[in-house]
């Protein structure tokens, strides 16, 4: 199976922005913790970050016919965009939904996300563990188990 793991603005700071909150760990760090869990398990892995939402956008757009699944971290992205909620309605390819924080504990603004009814499963408040378990639940859900 083909999944492509979408990762959204500011997450290239991973490591340096706030800690406390996501973690120690960086981005590259996280890619190579998921690409190792997606090997073992037999699943080809892309990997993509952008800080821009038509970027965003254009990376949903073209995953119709090219992957089977996604996870996705639209970090603040997930808050706001209905271009990136009209861009999932397109193509139709399931995914997870995936945060390191615990969206629902933290501020009002951040409570709300306008992918997760679209989403096979929400995983939040995990840290990097969250992008294993994500992937672990969309490849059985992707084979029927």
């Amino acid at each position: 199976m083909r999944i492509a793991v979408l990762n959204g603005p500011n997450l290239n700071l991973l490591g340096s922005r706030e800690p406390e909150v996501y973690g120690k760990g960086t981005l590259a760090e996280l890619e190579a913790l998921v690409r190792a869990e997606a090997g073992r398990l037999g699943a080809e892995l892309e990997w993509h970050q952008t800080n821009h939402e038509g970027a965003f956008v254009d990376l949903v757009q073209g995953l119709k016919g090219r992957v089977d699944g996604a996870l996705v971290n639209a970090a603040a992205f997930t808050h706001t965009s209905l271009a990136i909620r009209d861009a999932f309605l397109a193509v139709q390819v399931p995914f997870v939904e995936v945060h390191l924080s615990n969206i629902f504990a933290r501020e009002a603004e951040r409570r709300h996300s306008r992918l997760a009814d679209l989403a096979a499963g929400v995983v939040a408040g995990f840290g990097a563990e969250g992008y294993l378990l994500a992937l672990r639940g969309l490849l059985s859900r992707l084979s029927g188990r």
